[in-house]
């Protein structure tokens, strides 16, 4: 199909798309249909995913923080059989928490299969031994080991939560329960057990809830295809990477880890996806 629209309004939808905005607010805004705001945003978000497996590689990282952020595609899982949709999906991330790079995500189930695909992919893109930090999700150990062998640093950090009398009431739903005990733990190798945290990529996952429509809560934004939902997540990560101003490091974390010598303009992220 022809690809007619003028740069300067694929660099609006595609910057609006980065900031939150649902394709039909960046369809009144523009002026631009939403079938075409949707292929755009589908194309150019299947180019991040390959610049970002192209810049990602040889990475010098310390220490990185993985963690896994719930969404759906279709409908909840409860429902995926009926509507036949592909149900609950989830997003493996990891964050280097020196530099607050995104090196690698993978999007799929929260099984085995995907858990050791992510940390495969994880260490295939890492040039030394680093530290890595985790919740206490089964599949992790017997992934990373896998993935890394004993060629790392790896701990677990388990936080207990208390069971209020709001439990099953509304404001229980949806407010944070408390943090009652937190216990650290050594899996692999030898961690610094001071250095044992998930609390950089637990911001960065509120971070993605801010940035990507399809992942914010309580709203009617949701994908209907598995490859419009990778595609929205390595948008927003290759956004995040390239061309964010981080404000905990006064520039993009591309930059702090020395991926990329300057800051990229939308423009120029989305002329280097090809439109």
């Amino acid at each position: 199909m022809a690809n007619n629209l003028k740069t300067e309004k694929k660099v609006a939808a595609i910057s609006m798309l980065c900031e939150g905005s649902s394709i039909r607010a960046v369809e009144r805004v523009t002026g631009i249909h939403g079938d075409t705001i949707g292929r755009l945003a589908l194309r150019v978000g299947e180019s991040c995913k390959k610049i970002m497996d192209d810049k990602m590689r040889n990475l010098e990282c310390r220490k990185i923080e993985v963690d896994e952020i719930w969404g759906f595609v279709g409908a909840k899982q409860k429902n995926a059989k009926r509507a036949g949709a592909y149900g609950d999906v989830w997003t493996f991330i990891a964050l280097d928490s020196d530099t607050k790079l995104i090196p690698t995500f993978v999007v799929g189930k929260r099984d085995m299969y995907h858990t050791q695909l992510f940390m495969e992919d994880l260490a295939g893109r890492l040039s030394n031994r680093i530290q890595l930090s985790s919740d206490g999700m089964n599949a992790y150990p017997e992934a990373i080991e896998r993935g890394f062998g004993t060629a790392i640093d790896y701990g677990q950090i388990l936080k207990t939560y208390s069971v209020t009398d709001l439990a099953g009431t509304t404001a229980g739903k949806y407010s944070p329960a408390e943090v009652i005990s937190v216990e650290k733990n050594v899996i692999i190798g030898r961690p610094s057990v001071s250095s044992i945290c998930t609390s950089h990529i637990e911001k960065q996952n509120h971070t993605l809830r801010m940035h990507c429509r399809r992942l914010t809560r309580l709203t009617n934004a949701f994908s209907k295809k598995l490859e419009n939902f990778e595609a929205a997540v390595a948008l927003n990560f290759a956004y995040y990477n390239f061309c964010k101003t981080h404000r905990a490091i006064r520039c993009t974390p591309a930059m702090e880890a020395g991926v990329e010598d300057s800051q990229w303009s939308v423009k120029e992220l989305v002329e280097r996806c090809g439109e």
